[in-house]
């Protein structure tokens, strides 16, 4: 077969890609192999593949990879999250581009252009991590707002509320003022913002008397209900029993006393506002205040805020300073670093409002969760560090406000009736509902249209927490045969920045539907940073086109410039020059099966030099296969690959080729060359999960294959006894070679020009390589003596001492000074590189492949130090 002589990713990755799908090999059904199951974290339907996206389905596709090359039946599950907030976001805007508001459009007509909107954009996620290799299921692909898992979502609610878990109560909730939706507790990021810490007198009523606030916020004075001083404060017992006027509305409010009042914040007086602060509200409940709500659903004032109706808060913050100031209330304003709450999807500022919400009850159903995951170890979290995360959220866990004002997602199935909301009945049907409704109202005469179905729909989670359970069907059916099968699952890959949100509500999920956890293992990555330790967004113009890289580089090379410096749970310094290492690395193994593909193979006898080598690299090969297979078991994806990289470049493409390369125009013995494709082959199988394409692209040129024995679902290398003692032996051995090397290349001694050659064995070091070491260092014989040879260049590995005979050919002067010159320079190099590794900070900071580097130049430098030491002392003598 003629082979290309330079390897063309965009040749053959759609080539392959096609080919494992036309055949089925992604596709699995149940049957009595043991199943290997991993659902997809689902990415948005609004999201394109971004450098997350592109790690974090890598380590899933090498996983289920592997599973299928150790001959488990496995199943990929991908599919999209309807992501309600985001979506609904989307359709809005390109509805207003169209001259569109929302507001006058029916729920239906809404719904039908956000449908058309999912249909049109909805899969290119998917689409592109095609592109990546990813070989999901892809017969088995789900949305969470497909029919059957939205009836799931809903019988699930049923389920909830009938057993009282899951109540409706006016609460302070989260406010995303820019989606004009609620928001779950975990749905708000904390950041640390500088604004402003005002100084506000209010006037004592019937008194020339005055009191000072200090506040964030004095926009919201015009909702303050009372004034709150602690009753221990003696710098304010004149305030006692009197009343405050609220400047700029002129509202008389009441002088409370309570402990809760920090006496060292501020002045001592807290305002209160119970509609816009969660501690606010708890305060005027305690005290019977009046609670006055003064913004609109987007955040502008509403007619509380007098003459700001209908402006925005912060632009009434800088008006009502601006007022205060003129009325002569404003005392001094101060730098203040608050943390400020942002909604994750929007990163609009949250505002506490208080709201009629839908509530799920989660003390009780976290207790399984949580004894799981730190108790029973029955589900394991890699890295295990993120189990004191896992704990502190889960022993604090608050009820979930699971209703979203919006019209994307599953709609709540609760109906009003009569007036008020108080009226209602919970049913998975308009039909169901009226009964319920007639029986509770013992009202006959109610009819359909006399019900009004709850408007809110479900938080997104609230679907996404049943995935697993899910996709197979198994919450409308919970006994079917697939979810019986598959779940649980075996491995989860998701980011640290979900544990919360999806996760841990997973394994809640999974103990309270199914009895049974969801998955074994938690595999958590960290997040791709660049090079300066910055997190990726689009702001920073920091992240990488994610399908230009793979044009770029190939997918195999970018998946393996991913995974090189990806240890579980450690963010990731994205570089760029990782994914030329990844190309290089396919380039090298490509030009290796070119090289053989070159040899002429003949019937003559092996060579006692190739004999040896094919022994040690299989001895090499098993060594490697036991580490591989405890790097996947623990996870560290990363360090199977560098072992398998080290493997390959190093040992099989740096050693074991050149040790059986026949000589220049001479054939290959057959023997040789059949060991050496076998070899080859279980390089390519170990390979495979990281480099799919290339791998399967060399595997069917190697020769012609069938449908069953594609790469793809070939047998995973088999673990046999290692020869240790052939390993130490070579190491030993490519000592002296790199030292007949390094002196070939000092005196320009050109390889074609045999040397002689004679040691001095103190070691006793076997003789097996003998012939290895004559052959990469051309020796023109190996003399064994016991004194050393005068006027030779020599060189020691451990106590052996090694001489090449120069026979008067350099001038030994001029030889001397080059070598003095050479070793100082060295030296000086040494030092430079030990001060660097000597700098905790650097050592601590920098990513291992960069320690690990400058270690490898501290121990070359060494190294050579030797070398020079000892050719400068033999020239010397």
């Amino acid at each position: 077969m003629e082979i290309p002589s330079k390897y063309s990713a965009h040749a053959v990755e759609s080539k392959w890609y096609d080919y494992w799908m036309e055949h089925g090999y992604f596709h699995s059904e149940p049957d009595d192999r043991e199943p290997y199951t991993i659902v997809i974290p689902p990415p948005n339907v609004t999201g394109i593949l971004h450098m997350g996206h592109m790690l974090n389905n890598t380590i899933q596709d090498v996983l289920i990879r592997r599973a299928r090359l150790l001959g488990k039946n496995a199943c990929w599950v991908p599919g999209t999250d309807h992501a309600s907030i985001a979506t609904e976001a989307k359709v809005v805007a390109r509805l207003k581009s169209q001259g569109i508001d929302k507001n006058d459009l029916t729920r239906e007509q809404f719904l039908k252009h956000a449908w058309e909107w999912k249909e049109e954009y909805g899969g290119v996620i998917l689409e592109q991590l095609k592109k990546l290799g990813c070989s999901c299921d892809w017969n088995r692909t789900k949305f969470t707002m497909d029919d059957d898992m939205s009836e799931g979502v809903i019988k699930v609610f049923i389920d909830l509320y009938k057993k009282g878990l899951i109540y409706r109560g006016y609460r302070m909730v989260n406010w995303d003022p820019e989606a004009k939706t609620t928001l779950s507790d975990e749905e708000v990021e904390y950041v640390e913002k500088q604004g402003k810490l005002y100084y506000i007198n209010y006037k004592i009523e019937d008194s020339e008397e005055v009191l000072t606030i200090a506040t964030t916020r004095p926009e919201t004075l015009l909702g303050d209900t009372a004034i709150c001083i602690n009753p221990k404060d003696e710098r304010h017992t004149n305030l006692k029993g009197k009343r405050a006027i609220v400047p700029i509305c002129d509202r008389v409010v009441p002088i409370i006393e309570d402990d809760y009042v920090d006496l060292e914040f501020g002045t001592g007086c807290l305002k209160v506002t119970p509609a816009h602060d969660e501690n606010d509200k708890t305060l005027g409940d305690k005290h019977g205040l009046e609670v006055i709500d003064i913004f609109n659903e987007d955040a502008t004032l509403n007619s509380y805020g007098l003459h700001y109706k209908g402006r925005d808060r912060f632009e009434v913050r800088k008006a009502i300073v601006k007022e205060l100031k003129e009325l002569d209330a404003l005392v001094k304003v101060e730098d203040y670093t608050n943390r400020v709450g942002i909604s994750e999807r929007t990163k609009a500022i949250i505002e506490p409002r208080l709201s009629d919400q839908w509530f799920l009850k989660m003390e009780d159903l976290a207790k399984p969760a949580l004894e799981a995951v730190l108790e029973t170890n029955s589900i394991k979290l890699f890295p295990k560090k993120f189990e004191n995360t896992y704990r502190h959220w889960m022993e604090n866990i608050r009820d979930w406000n699971i209703s979203r004002q919006l019209i994307w997602g599953q709609q709540i199935p609760a109906y009003y009736y009569g007036d008020g909301k108080e009226n209602f009945v919970v049913a998975s049907t308009k039909e169901e509902a009226l009964e319920q409704a007639k029986n509770l109202s013992s009202n006959e005469n109610l009819k359909i249209s006399d019900l009004r179905q709850d408007s809110d729909v479900l938080d997104t989670w609230f679907s996404s927490w049943l995935w697993p359970i899910s996709v197979f069907d198994g919450v409308r059916n919970p006994d079917n045969k697939e979810i019986n099968y598959y779940y649980p699952t075996n491995d989860l890959v998701t980011g640290p920045d979900i544990l919360f949100f999806w996760v841990a509500r997973m394994i809640v999920a999974g103990y309270e539907f199914r009895g049974e956890k969801p998955f074994h293992n938690v595999y958590l990555t960290g997040l791709v940073r660049d090079k300066q330790r910055r997190k990726m967004s689009k702001s920073l113009g920091n992240s990488p086109d994610a399908l230009k890289l793979i044009e770029d580089y190939g997918a195999d090379g970018v998946r393996v410039g991913l995974l090189l410096s990806s240890a579980a749970g450690n963010d990731l310094m994205f570089d760029e020059a990782l994914c030329q290492q990844g190309r290089g690395f396919g380039n090298k193994i490509w030009n290796a099966f070119q090289l053989t593909n070159l040899w002429e193979v003949s019937d003559i006898e092996q060579p006692n030099c190739s004999k040896i080598a094919l022994e040690w690299y299989t001895a090499k090969f098993q060594a490697a296969l036991v580490d591989i297979e405890d790097h996947f078991s623990k996870y560290r994806l990363s360090d199977a690959l560098m072992t398998i990289y080290k493997l390959i470049y190093d040992d099989f493409c740096g050693w074991m080729l050149e040790m059986v390369k026949p000589a220049y125009q001479q054939p290959i013995d057959r023997i040789t060359y059949d060991e050496v494709m076998t070899i080859f082959e279980e390089n390519l199988k170990i390979v495979h999960p990281f480099m799919p394409f290339l791998t399967e692209d060399i595997w069917q040129s190697i020769k012609k294959r069938s449908t069953e024995e594609a790469l793809i679902i070939a047998k995973w290398p088999e673990t046999k006894p290692i020869n240790k003692d052939l390993i130490s032996e070579f190491d030993f051995a490519t000592e002296v070679i790199s030292g007949i090397r390094n002196i070939r290349k000092q005196k320009n001694i050109a390889f074609k020009d045999a040397i002689e050659f004679s040691v001095i064995n103190n070691e006793k070091a076997s003789t097996r390589f003998d012939e290895v070491i004559m052959k990469l260092g051309n020796l023109e014989y190996l003399n064994y003596v016991n004194e050393p040879v005068e006027g030779a260049l020599t060189f020691r590995v451990k106590s052996n001492e090694y001489f090449i005979p120069m026979e008067g050919s350099i001038d030994v002067e001029a030889e001397i000074k080059k070598l003095t010159e050479e070793l100082n320079y060295t030296d000086g190099f040494l030092k430079s590189v030990q001060k660097k590794l000597s700098n905790e900070r650097f050592v601590n900071n920098a990513p291992e492949q960069v320690v690990a580097i400058e270690k490898k130049k501290e121990a070359d430098a060494l190294a050579k130090i030797e070398i020079l030491k000892n050719s400068l002392e033999s020239l010397k003598n």
